[in-house]
């Protein structure tokens, strides 16, 4: 049989389709190749066109067509886990089981377009979950998709040609001055042991998991933050051989966290962490009337064989707990809002910010990466700052220029 020009790669195999194979750059030393089969020999021929145009563009072409869920199962297990924290991978599990397998699993990972991605956003914002949650799914499929390219699945990742999900407007309330002194004053008179706890929350701006896992050895004449108490999924390590349907039975059990992650149990399924950024690891003075506050508590109240100066009883205090009971605190000061513990955060930004308190030293006691963060967490509303800061500048419209030239007053 002749064979036209530039079809020398092109044969008959022996079920009689017409097969080419394309050469790609070895990995690991190994030779690999992309073979395409049809029976109709001119669609061969265009295939061979587009593979060789995209291994021109790319440098190289994914060699496995594998399933959505098949890759994303691989991506999880084998890469997520070991490459971000595990309260992140705990999430990327919850997006990848519950919502991105079922509603395009079957799909072949070289078929996936924007549109079908666009499917998973879509069912979840008809199912109810919020716009900022269908945002992250898409980030998330985002960077899975990214290790597909990376590892040569698949040409081009196409989670990055569709625009993402947009998020929804924040719903953020925060305590002002007067509201803040009237939990203080609540706590004080009759919080007892919890006293301590909440006064160091709203005089500090720590985070939640900061506060519950504070250590006593880190309370000096500075308050040493670069610990937080979180909660972990255990997961089996026995590969399904113990028969137990929760990772925590499993004789085996882990905790998957990348290498240099650090981390150290304190119970169950609580342990105490790293802040997740280095600007977190801080450590601020601690001045009255907290340093007072905490003195007393520790007197009262030593801590037990974990360590921990706020415990429930002696034992830690599960962070969600801990939300809780800041909503049950609110209602019994009387304060009907919705201000989530984490806006405690922002609050305290708020009155250091009144205080007068300059901006680069509470990007320090804050924990932030920058002051462009710390501004984030100002409020956009505060009429009493707003007050002062035009009227300041209307003082300047009511000095003469030139010394004899009458104010705005004068001149009205």
């Amino acid at each position: 049989m002749s064979r036209g020009k530039g079809e020398s790669s092109v044969y008959k195999d022996a079920r009689g389709y017409w097969t080419v194979a394309v050469e790609l750059p070895p990995l690991d030393g190994k030779r690999r190749r992309r073979t395409v089969r049809h029976r109709d020999k001119a669609v061969v021929l265009a295939k061979l066109d587009e593979l060789r145009a995209e291994l021109r563009k790319t440098g190289d072409l994914p060699t496995a067509n594998m399933t959505v869920a098949q890759w994303f199962t691989y991506w999880y297990e084998q890469i997520a886990v070991r490459e971000v924290r595990p309260k992140t991978a705990e999430r990327y599990r919850q997006i990848t089981y519950k919502w991105v397998i079922p509603t395009i699993g079957t799909t072949r990972l070289s078929g996936l377009s924007a549109t079908i991605i666009r499917r998973v956003t879509d069912n979840m914002l008809r199912a109810g979950q919020s716009p900022d949650t269908a945002n992250l799914a898409h980030r998330i499929m985002s960077a899975s998709l990214e290790w597909a390219v990376r590892e040569g699945r698949i040409g081009q990742n196409p989670a990055k040609m569709m625009a993402a999900p947009r998020k929804g407007v924040p719903d953020l309330d925060v305590l002002d001055l007067q509201e803040t002194l009237d939990v203080f004053a609540h706590v004080r008179d009759n919080g007892g042991p919890l006293f301590a706890l909440w006064a160091t929350t709203l005089l500090t701006g720590a985070r939640r998991g900061e506060i519950i896992g504070l250590e006593a050895d880190r309370v000096t004449d500075v308050l040493d933050i670069s610990w937080q108490l979180q909660r972990f999924t255990w997961q089996h390590g026995c590969d399904g051989r113990c028969l137990h349907r929760r990772g925590a039975e499993c004789p085996e059990r882990r905790i998957d966290a990348p290498a240099d992650y650090e981390y150290r149990h304190v119970k169950g399924g609580l342990f105490l962490t790293r802040p997740k950024s280095k600007n977190g690891w801080r450590i601020i003075p601690l001045v009255n009337p907290l340093a007072a506050v905490l003195e007393r508590h520790m007197a009262l109240y030593p801590p037990n064989d974990n360590g921990l100066v706020f415990t429930d009883q002696g034992r830690p205090i599960d962070p969600n707990d801990h939300s809780r009971n800041w909503r049950e605190l609110l209602k019994q000061t009387g304060l009907d809002r919705n201000v989530r513990l984490h806006d405690l955060r922002h609050g305290a930004i708020d009155l250091l910010t009144l205080a007068g308190v300059p901006d680069d030293v509470i990007v320090q006691i804050a924990g932030h990466a920058s002051r462009m963060q710390t501004n984030a967490y100002k409020r956009r509303n505060d009429i009493g700052r707003m007050r002062l800061g035009l009227a300041q500048m209307g003082e300047l419209f009511n000095q003469p220029a030139d010394g004899s030239a009458g104010t705005l007053e004068q001149a009205g």
